[in-house]
């Protein structure tokens, strides 16, 4: 403690100055915009490398499990491939069968969250790999979310997990469609709203995309149905979704843009390109 103290004595003018030059840094950043962008920018490249490093780190020791899912992954699309009967009944994607419209590139995660109310995830691509906002996220087995932010190397995902996000969904059964939401309570589980009470819904029921929004095309996979029951009014369902992907578990993605959705929104819009 003595050899402490007399270190601090020694060097308490620089110190002192080490104390103020921090002091002074921190006002600088804080009253001028273009300093506070360009640190919040060194910041945000460093914890990515950081998560990068610590998500390759563990991608070493998780290969086991991950290349049983690539395996699992492969299997399918041999059946995909070889079995015709197989493009109708199996609920997992065919990449092969999508409209040309849809490119589909691969990322992994490198930070994964599923215990907030609004959860994103971290990808380890960016605008250098052609990621833009509102790019579909997906696994080998179903959704995940959707692009939000991008930076050169690195781009954000709003998890399915976010109380933020809607994903327009049907039942496959029937085509009968509505919003696939989350209540922020179990990240094994999202709701399905405003499906009519008309529609057949049972337990077991499998869940996917609609192709109505110009991210995810119409197919892939979501859930099944876990329980139900109608709203107050008594007009729509609210489904229980059982998630197909382990949100808690997650590292291997597929990024999908739609190349049609400039004109689709610009259509939309009521503007037209001739």
């Amino acid at each position: 403690m003595q050899q402490i103290i007399n270190f601090i004595i020694r060097n308490k003018n620089f110190l002192l100055f080490l104390l103020l030059f921090g002091i002074s840094l921190f006002f600088t950043i804080q009253s001028h915009s273009y300093h506070k962008s360009k640190f919040i920018n060194s910041a945000n490249f460093l914890t990515g490398g950081v998560y990068n490093s610590v998500s390759n780190i563990n991608g070493y020791f998780n290969l086991k499990s991950q290349n049983e899912i690539l395996a699992e992954e492969n299997n399918r699309l041999k059946n995909l491939l070889y079995n015709s009967n197989t493009k109708q009944d199996s609920v997992f994607l065919d990449t092969l069968g999508v409209n040309h419209i849809y490119k589909f590139r691969t990322a992994n995660i490198i930070k994964n969250n599923y215990s907030a109310t609004d959860n994103v995830l971290l990808i380890n691509k960016g605008s250098k790999d052609s990621i833009q906002e509102d790019f579909g996220v997906i696994s080998s087995k179903g959704i995940i979310g959707v692009i939000n932010k991008t930076s050169r190397n690195y781009a954000t995902v709003i998890s399915v997990l976010n109380s933020t996000i809607k994903i327009s969904a049907q039942l496959k059964k029937t085509n009968h469609y509505g919003s696939l939401t989350w209540n922020g309570k179990d990240p094994e589980f999202a709701q399905l709203i405003d499906i009519q009470k008309i529609a057949p819904v049972a337990k077991g029921d499998t869940i996917v995309t609609t192709g109505m929004s110009s991210i995810f095309p119409k197919g892939i996979p979501v859930g099944v149905v876990d329980n139900f029951k109608l709203d107050n009014a008594e007009n729509f369902y609210e489904i229980n979704v059982k998630l197909f992907n382990d949100m808690t578990n997650l590292e291997h993605v597929y990024i999908i843009e739609n190349t049609d959705k400039s004109e689709i929104k610009n259509l939309l819009s009521g503007r037209t390109n001739e």
